[in-house]
């Protein structure tokens, strides 16, 4: 595993979306490309198609892990949708696949992610989410920011040191 490999982050978060996650997740998914990101998500609606468009118009790379079997059922903004037939246990597939996550607004889909990403260690940062706190458990939570730059910086800040962690653990 070398720093050459982009960093991966999934942005999670509702397949409907109101104005304001919309334009966070569009400035999240610009941010992310800016910065030489990979932007997984489920790649439908919502915030999942407001990060891919930010992320397509600042010339990103953009994956969708898609619930049904079909590629076309992804949102036009993808660079790569991945079909998998597996529904909502896709869910499990987006965490897995990304060294950080941030969490835009969001139902109970993003919920069952936030909870995949707690469980995992997966790095987490909330903007306008789900919170999430368990006073007898010592895992780290959701990491809550208030603005887009601050999510992109937070997340990939985690997933550069889960990757030296994971570098030292493997040496």
């Amino acid at each position: 595993m070398t720093d050459e490999r982009p960093i991966v982050v999934g942005v999670i978060g509702g397949a409907s979306a109101t104005a304001a996650e919309a334009a966070l997740a569009e400035e999240v998914g610009a941010r992310l490309a800016e910065a030489g990101a990979v932007v997984v998500c489920g790649g439908r609606g919502g915030v999942m198609e407001a990060v891919c468009r930010g992320a397509h118009q600042a010339g990103g790379l953009t994956v969708g892990i898609l619930p049904g079997a079909e590629a076309d059922e992804g949102n036009r903004f993808l660079s790569l949708a991945l079909p998998t037939g597996l529904g909502h246990a896709r869910n499990a597939v987006v965490v897995q696949a990304s060294e950080a996550i941030i969490a835009i607004g969001g139902g109970y889909g993003t919920l069952s992610e936030i909870g995949l990403a707690l469980k995992t260690g997966t790095p987490l940062v909330g903007l306008s989410t789900w919170k999430a706190t368990r006073e007898s458990d010592d895992r780290a939570e959701v990491v809550e920011v208030d603005t887009p730059v601050e999510a992109v910086r937070r997340s990939l800040q985690a997933a550069k040191e889960r990757r030296r962690v994971k570098r030292r653990v493997g040496d």
